[in-house]
């Protein structure tokens, strides 16, 4: 549902078909109780979002168009929406950020919704060919060929949760590898391994939030770090949006 909606919402930002083939879409059945209480002691919640972007790679446009969960600032509006209701940001050049907030389920919105896509077909039958807005808001030789970038080419930060072996040493191991990949760190949370596993545990947390970097570098360094023998399960990897 969301990965529609937001290639609907790409299309009509940009001017661009509609591609939802090449839309990324995470859900949140990997989401984890422990994650959700981690980020909240960070400042952080957890939210499913939909984003669209124009940015520009390596000198080019291209657009991103990808679903999954997402670490939010706690303090930002879009990080206190519960519930069956639903809001959109949009960031544009002149107008800086607006935020659109109301209620996404129930019949009564739904039907409302209806009635007013109708009230659109009427309105563009009714009027002159010359003077109709087109769907999508674009006309058909004003659409651009802007290409939706895979995830490899994404550039956003992450919470990384990793299960490990509470001995020396393991910690310099991990940050290594994201050093050696050019990985910056933003922060290091390191949970006592009593409270993870329960008294005379040899196994603990480690969690990390990282700064901006390329996926495909993320990826290559996660692989190492699951490699590491202190390494006890797999990692969970979490993307974080700041949205400043």
């Amino acid at each position: 549902d969301a990965a529609h909606k937001v290639t609907l919402m790409s299309a009509i930002a940009f001017g661009i078909p509609i591609q939802f083939d090449k839309a990324y879409v995470e859900g949140i059945s990997k989401l984890a109780a422990q994650d959700i209480k981690y980020a909240e002691q960070l400042g952080y919640r957890i939210k499913l979002l939909g984003i669209t972007k124009r940015v520009t790679v390596n000198g080019k446009e291209g657009g991103e168009l990808r679903v999954h969960p997402s670490l939010v600032p706690n303090k930002r509006l879009i990080a206190n929406v519960e519930g069956a209701m639903n809001a959109v940001m949009a960031h544009g050049d002149a107008v800086g950020t607006t935020l659109y907030y109301g209620k996404g389920a129930g019949s009564e919105p739904t039907a409302s919704a209806v009635i007013a896509d109708l009230v659109d077909i009427t309105r563009l039958h009714t009027a002159d060919a010359a003077h109709r807005v087109p769907h999508l808001a674009f006309q058909p030789d004003a659409m651009s060929d802007l290409q939706v970038l895979p995830m490899s080419d994404i550039v956003t930060s992450y919470y990384l949760r990793l299960r490990v072996a509470d001995e020396a040493g393991v910690l310099a191991k991990v940050t290594g590898i994201l050093a050696t990949a050019g990985i910056s760190i933003d922060a290091v949370l390191q949970r006592e391994a009593d409270e993870v596993g329960g008294e005379g545990s040899t196994q603990t947390d480690v969690i990390i939030l990282t700064h901006d970097c390329v996926e495909s570098k993320m990826n290559a360094a996660l692989a190492q770090m699951q490699a590491l023998s202190s390494v006890l399960a797999p990692i969970t990897r979490i993307r974080k949006e700041e949205l400043a």
